[in-house]
């Protein structure tokens, strides 16, 4: 899906919850929440999209892992999208 062209049809959201099941109703299981944090006192959630779940999840297990795996290409960054949800809605895409 072109994140671009999402980024048009996308409407502006009173909140999180509402943004957060917007992409939800969208990406399904490719939409997984990865943290949250207050930023300037605005509390705001990290989203991955995910392009390749296969890639995605094995790049994610490799963190839990003691051996370290080493990432020669640009392949795995590219298994999935950065999205940021503040509580009052307010939505950037990480391409």
């Amino acid at each position: 899906m072109d994140l671009l062209k999402l980024e048009d049809k996308m409407p502006d959201f009173e909140n999180h919850e509402q943004a957060k099941q917007w992409f939800k109703n969208i990406f399904h299981n490719h939409f997984i929440i990865r943290s949250s944090d207050t930023w300037n006192g605005k509390k705001t959630y990290l989203y991955h999209i995910v392009r390749d779940l296969n890639l995605y999840h094995q790049y994610m297990r490799s963190f839990a892992n003691p051996v370290k795996r080493e990432i020669t290409n640009m392949e795995t960054f590219e298994s999935y999208s950065t999205v940021e949800i503040t509580d009052n809605g307010h939505v950037n895409i990480f391409l």
